[in-house]
């Protein structure tokens, strides 16, 4: 029954969920229009947010290229593919493929969503590998996996929580920075993670498809280019001047790349030995970068991996600003905060983290930024906690606060699943010479989605924090 249930799933996705890129363009359509309407704004003062809020994420469409490629370039080194070989020649079948996958990738995302990109590349290896895997569901649990970032070493919320002279303090919507042992280390964010890593991929494997429907990646492939690719040492070699030159003896030296390497290792010592473990997108990209470096050896061979790894990131370098444009909306107009109130006015003291989950849920549709949609609807929600708690101790404010704000984060986590945006985040590896779109892979998510909601809600209410 499950299975016949996914199958509809995917088909009526097929059917209706159009590109990612329309689906943005909807998107920004049905935000301006309940600004238009809810707000009475004007046709312009719409139109004017929605460009003033454009480029507002091109600095963090940047971020994502870099962690996409950078990342990508590692897997491409001989000693990761060698790696993977030796992982994959445990692994033999189609079941163990997936939940290995949702593991990994849970564990890889406790530590960076940008490491998706390194569960991506795992399982597109072991794709090639393993007969008889249903390739668009095995996309979809990669993108399943993404979802324990919001519960580990980057998640955004929490990590605002405890910033210096944050926003919130200096709005006095905080009297004192809440620590991440109260969110982070949190009994409830503890149980969320065994959740994640245990309980999802075992859901995920009663969901999987029973037959893969000649959907294994050879038959999604455009053409069999990929495997006969020559290999990067090949491929630089054959770069080479058939005689002896200064030019191919930089290109090809290995001084030089390690002279680099030692200053990047240098850096990135001293800025965990200084800082703790801040662990923010910017470090994450200069440690894929020199890594990279060091794996490759050679300034030409990095460089063929780089262009490997760049070939299929358009949809983050177009869609990134159409997004930033809705979340203009969201925020230039004041429906965001508009929409935050009126979740937050009809929460009460039993029902304030399912409002806040739904919260973050919905809002996450616009803006698909867990820290940009908490700007817009961070404070509504806070102080809506702390007038239904009024009279309470202090702590039990602060411990209220802390659920609430978790419950944001992970409503806004989960409907990523049913929101295609951080998709373009694994597609460029997991959909890299075919001709696989959202609408292949959102229907298996559906039923995770109904399902880990349904149990999130309880778990955000009931579990202690």
């Amino acid at each position: 029954m499950i299975t016949k249930l996914g199958e509809k799933a995917t088909h009526l996705f097929l059917k209706y969920m159009p590109n990612a890129f329309v689906f943005a363009i909807l998107l920004t359509l049905i935000t301006g229009l309940g600004a238009l309407i809810w707000l009475e704004a004007t046709p312009l003062k719409v139109i004017q947010s929605w460009y003033d809020g454009f480029f507002d994420l091109l600095g963090f469409a940047m971020q994502i290229v870099l962690i996409i490629i950078t990342g990508f370039s590692i897997a491409l080194s001989p000693i990761i593919k060698k790696g993977i070989d030796k992982l994959a020649r445990k692994i033999n079948s189609p079941n163990q493929v997936y939940i290995v996958v949702l593991v990994v990738g849970g564990l890889l995302c406790l530590v960076s969503f940008g490491w998706a990109i390194i569960t991506a590349v795992f399982a597109r290896e072991l794709a090639k590998r393993v007969k008889g895997i249903n390739y668009p569901y095995l996309v979809a649990c990669v993108y399943v996996s993404l979802g324990s970032w919001v519960l580990g070493l980057s998640s955004s919320i929490p990590l605002l929580l405890n910033t210096e002279n944050n926003y919130l303090l200096e709005a006095n919507v905080l009297s004192e920075l809440i620590p991440t042992s109260s969110t982070l280390g949190s009994t409830l964010n503890m149980v969320m993670i065994i959740f994640s890593i245990v309980i999802i991929p075992i859901i995920m494997w009663a969901l999987r498809p029973k037959k893969n429907n000649q959907k294994e990646l050879i038959d999604l492939l455009l053409s069999n280019e990929e495997t006969n690719q020559i290999t990067i040492k090949e491929e630089a070699n054959s770069l080479k001047l058939p005689f002896h030159s200064v030019s191919d003896f930089l290109n090809n030296n290995k001084y030089l790349q390690a002279i680099i390497v030692l200053m990047g290792l240098t850096f990135i010592v001293n800025h965990f030995y200084s800082r703790g473990f801040d662990l923010n997108f910017n470090i994450m990209i200069f440690i894929f970068i020199i890594v990279g470096l060091a794996l490759h050896k050679t300034p030409m061979r990095y460089v063929i991996a780089m262009k490997r790894s760049s070939t299929n990131v358009s949809g983050i370098l177009f869609q990134y600003p159409f997004y930033a444009g809705i979340m203009g909306i969201m925020l230039y107009t004041g429906l965001g905060n508009k929409l935050g109130e009126l979740m937050a006015s009809a929460a009460t003291m039993e029902t304030y983290p399912f409002f806040a989950y739904l919260t973050g849920s919905v809002v996450n549709f616009a803006i698909p930024s867990a820290g940009g949609e908490f700007a817009i609807v961070g404070p509504s929600i806070i102080n809506a906690v702390k007038e239904i708690g009024a009279g309470l101790p202090p702590e039990q404010i602060t411990e209220m606060i802390s659920r609430a704000s978790l419950s944001v984060a992970y409503g806004e986590s989960l409907s990523n699943l049913m929101q295609p945006f951080y998709l373009l985040l694994i597609m460029p590896v997991m959909g890299a010479e075919t001709n696989l779109q959202a609408r292949d892979i959102m229907g298996y998510l559906l039923i995770p989605f109904v399902l880990f909601f349904a149990i999130q809600v309880i778990m955000i209410t009931w579990v202690p924090i």
